[in-house]
């Protein structure tokens, strides 16, 4: 059976995704920094791995460490990244710019660029998980929604230098998926009870069923961006301020 490594796979859509690929038979190398919360996704199929995605020579040994028949990636699924703030550029944390930028962008780079050789090897795929904010600005938005356009061109990118090699990457852009991410981004289960409020939004396993399809096509068949909402959200009007 084929392997797939998921980053950040400790909550919602990466933990979502460790269940459904191990569900449809395939090997699951599961990783994230909550050693306590990978525990509890440890089986037969599943192998965890703890470690700081930020951190380069922790995420190589952890790799390294990996048995067979997790060590041979088939697919990366490039899941890790976060939201902190909503604050306007000009009041935003420098610090939780740098944290989104090293997490969502310079992270993701990096691994993918560690397990290439291997995938190019297999014909292998990648999924990497961007946003609606890739497309569509809101306020508060700033840094985040750069890092997941970034993620979104990366993964463009990608696919025409790899053409001829039979990998397949894809973008997968949701909009408003109930998890903890807006938990992370405010501090406050509060707000992120309003946020999803009345919406029916989508569900971590949605997304994760989503990528179980694509990665399971037929090796001809490409994805190259997927954009996926909720029924009941949809981008909104532009904004307009007026003086007086």
């Amino acid at each position: 059976m084929p392997t797939v490594l998921i980053t950040g796979a400790t909550a919602g859509i990466g933990e979502a995704s460790v269940r459904a690929f191990a569900d449809a038979g395939w090997h699951v190398v599961a990783t994230g920094r909550r050693a306590d919360r990978l525990e509890k996704l440890a089986g037969e199929r599943v192998h965890t791995l703890a470690f700081d995605i930020r951190d380069d020579a922790a995420r190589d040994a952890a790799l390294d460490s990996l048995p067979a028949p997790f060590s041979a990636i088939d697919l990366l699924i490039n899941n890790a990244g976060l939201a902190l703030g909503l604050e306007p550029a000009q009041q935003a944390s420098l610090d939780n710019w740098r944290t989104m930028i090293d997490t969502n962008v310079t992270a993701l780079v990096s691994i993918t660029h560690k397990l290439l050789p291997g995938l190019v090897a297999r014909k292998g795929g990648i999924i990497n998980l961007s946003s609606v904010a890739a497309t569509y600005p809101y306020p508060g938005g700033n840094v985040y929604g750069a890092t997941k356009a970034f993620v979104r061109q990366f993964t463009l990118n990608l696919r025409a230098d790899l053409i001829g090699t039979g990998v397949r990457v894809t973008s997968i852009e949701p909009g408003m998926v109930e998890t903890e991410f807006t938990l992370v981004r405010t501090g406050s289960q509060d707000a992120s009870d309003k946020v999803y409020a009345g919406v029916n939004p989508m569900t971590a396993e949605d997304i994760a069923e989503t990528m179980l399809w694509v990665a399971t096509l037929p090796p001809h068949f490409a994805v190259n961006t997927l954009e996926l909402m909720p029924v009941n959200q949809a981008n909104g009007p532009f904004a307009v301020h007026r003086e007086g």
